[in-house]
């Protein structure tokens, strides 16, 4: 597998943010002018070009980034490569906000919805994302829902399982396996930025990403840090990352 750092918050660059892995390469280009969206549009298409580049040499990219949406880019790119990924989101949130349900305005909670079509539109055109069917998404944990989001799902073609299911619903290869650290319980991650109280210990998430990996089939890895820089979660991550070792 190739590490590929984007060491940035939404369009916010974080030099200092502590990744759980070493890289192989950083994408961290001075963005321009612009609005949040049309900002990430150009850093993502960088993660576009290289996970693309990586997919066609044969070799599984792990995407590590300091929030989701980050995800935009690697489906892009393994598209771009001529997969047609299913998608494995392990998240305490369901991310299918829109900029009209959501309450906070906050963008991280967009690319769910992004990826299958809906939300704003304007990183995933420029990017040349194609909608992923909702059928080919698997939701993970995702405890902590607003009610637009919770109306949503429950008319959705998205599947919802909790971690220790979801070896009996991995969809068919390739895959993009997606992993916000606050899908785990805040007691065993302390340092998250948005934690979801409750939810599954940090070893049953190893065990349930160890379970996805050893299916075979994982065409690209997102790993979210979503932890506040110098909280030093990074370290309490070997064993997550350890579980991808099993990457062909």
């Amino acid at each position: 597998m190739t590490v590929i750092a984007v060491p940035f918050h939404l369009d916010e660059h974080l030099p200092t943010l502590e990744l759980p892995l070493p890289a192989d390469r950083t994408i961290a280009p001075d963005l321009p002018a612009g609005s949040p969206w049309e900002r990430m549009a150009l850093l993502y298409a960088e993660v576009a070009e290289a996970v693309a580049a990586e997919v066609r040499a044969g070799r599984v990219p792990v995407v590590v980034s300091g929030d989701c949406t980050a995800s935009l880019g690697v489906v892009a790119g393994l598209q771009r490569a001529g997969h047609d990924p299913r998608v494995v989101w392990f998240d305490g949130h369901a991310d299918v906000q829109t900029p009209e349900t959501t309450s906070s305005g906050y963008l991280g909670g967009f690319p769910v919805r992004q990826l299958v079509g809906g939300s704003d539109r304007t990183a995933p055109d420029r990017l040349g994302l194609r909608p992923v069917p909702e059928g080919d998404v698997v939701l993970v944990d995702a405890r902590d829902q607003d009610p637009p989001e919770v109306e949503y799902l429950a008319h959705a073609a998205i599947r919802q399982v909790p971690v220790e299911e979801v070896g009996d619903a991995l969809p068919p290869a390739p895959v993009y396996l997606h992993v916000d650290v606050d899908v785990t319980d805040p007691d065993d991650l302390p340092g998250l930025m948005i934690p979801a109280p409750g939810g599954p210990s940090l070893a049953a998430v190893t065990a349930a990403v160890r379970t996805v990996v050893a299916a075979g089939g994982v065409a690209a890895v997102g790993i979210a840090c979503t932890y506040r820089p110098g909280s030093g979660t990074h370290r309490e991550l070997a064993g997550l990352v350890a579980a991808l070792s099993g990457l062909e």
